[in-house]
């Protein structure tokens, strides 16, 4: 590492080909019926099954596998992929290959490369994490790797490219000249399609450029978390080394970067507002949700702010107390840290004012801002809607090794599940 904390030439990130395992297309109703979003926005069980139902052989049953315990239901996962491969459902690319994959909706255009990551600990400042991961998670997913031997889904990771006539963006825009592997629409109207790119020369290319980058973990640290977590269970130097991943140059495609709204289970709206009265200043703002949200964008410009509902309003929170927060707020943070209003909503908030532990029973995490009141409004809780962070913020402090209180930010576009997976006896 040089003094600046970033990687030197050679130190950096280091994608290596494998074998894709594929859908066949003859073998499926469509590749867009057997696709799915990541397994930790699929938070719905209408969603799970509505992604069962699309096609008997979706990715979700691999992702999601259901059954009685975890165990069973990732042994169920396991069964079914080994089903799947035996059938031809599934087949692996008779060349190691890197997979250049687009997304393509109205005038939103990300391109990125596909391919297995050699893992480094975040000690090393070569994939930089940026949010704190639960141990329960890490477990889960751990079980499902494990007893699969697969990485069933590619994790987002943006670096910054500068650029030049070479290197990996170049490759990239060279490869989609060409005829693609395949093409799909899926439901939510995003164009996809992949390259495979199997050339030693580009890998070359590619690897000269990554080998002095750092990557920052945009969507999946807990797959990454388990990533590391089952290369210590390893004797010797193999597959487990590697995680699969989805590489886009943010200087050429940036990301978009969206909130994740909590999900309060058992504090209906009154009561979360009747704590806070003389702490943080609480208003009422008019509908519909287009304009509360630009009432809260607007406050979160000044300070921290938060939107509140399901009581079938929206309630405006913001401009804490100064005091309360010197109580509350960790001091020995970045003052950026300090400031974030996730920081705020899970120190002051959740632990000062209301005391909700941080666990399933009683928060859920929730990507859709319409889900989220439907299910406050549903059940009496209350749903608390967050104002994205910019992704300069979160930049500045991964570089720092400064980690934001989990689901902080929700990168996108984020790759569908189902288009490639990775093979860890066979890839």
């Amino acid at each position: 590492m040089n003094t600046s904390g970033a990687p030197v030439r050679g130190q950096g990130l280091r994608l290596t080909p494998f074998r894709g395992l594929r859908y066949v297309p003859e073998q499926v109703g469509s590749l867009a019926s057997v696709t799915s979003p990541p397994y930790d926005v699929v938070v719905r069980p209408d969603g799970l099954h509505h992604l069962e139902s699309s096609d008997p052989h979706n990715i979700v049953r691999l992702i999601l596998p259901q059954g009685g315990s975890p165990a069973e239901r990732h042994r169920q996962a396991a069964r079914t992929l080994t089903q799947w491969l035996t059938e031809g459902v599934l087949a692996q690319d008779p060349l190691p290959a890197l997979y250049v994959y687009e997304q393509r909706t109205g005038d939103s255009l990300q391109r990125g490369v596909i391919g297995a990551l050699a893992l480094s600990p975040a000690s090393e400042g070569v994939v930089l994490p940026h949010e704190d991961v639960m141990p329960d998670v890490v477990e889960d997913r751990a079980d499902l790797m494990r007893t699969t031997a697969a990485h069933l889904e590619p994790l987002l990771f943006s670096y910054e490219g500068d650029g030049g006539p070479t290197g990996a963006t170049a490759v990239i825009e060279r490869v989609v000249e060409r005829s693609a592997l395949f093409a799909t629409v899926t439901e939510d109207g995003v164009r996809h399609r992949l390259w495979a790119v199997t050339d030693p020369a580009e890998h070359a290319e590619i690897d000269s450029d990554l080998s002095w980058r750092q990557a920052l973990i945009a969507d999946g640290h807990h797959r990454w978390a388990t990533y590391l977590r089952l290369q210590r269970e390893q004797d010797a130097p193999g597959p487990w080394d590697f995680g699969l991943v989805l590489l886009v140059d943010t200087a050429r495609h940036p990301l978009r970067v969206r909130a994740i709204h909590r999900l309060l289970h058992r504090l209906p709206v009154p009561d979360a507002l009747r704590a806070l009265d003389g702490l943080f200043r609480v208003r009422s703002v008019d509908g519909p949700l287009s304009l509360a949200l630009h009432s809260l964008a607007e406050a979160a410009a000044e300070g921290n702010a938060f939107l509140l509902a399901g009581d079938g309003r929206f309630h405006l929170v913001d401009r804490p107390d100064e005091h309360l927060l010197e109580r509350t707020v960790r001091g020995d943070r970045p003052a950026a840290w300090r400031a974030l209003d996730a920081t705020v909503l899970h120190s002051t908030l959740l632990d000062g004012i209301w005391g909700i532990p941080d666990s399933p029973d009683h928060i859920a995490y929730i990507h859709d801002t319409e889900a989220a009141i439907e299910q406050a409004e549903r059940h009496g809780a209350t749903a608390v809607l967050m104002h994205p962070v910019r992704e300069e913020t979160v930049r500045a402090l991964a570089r720092q090794g400064v980690t934001m209180p989990r689901k902080s930010t929700s990168f996108g576009p984020k790759p569908a599940t189902g288009l490639v997976l990775r093979s860890l006896e066979t890839g």
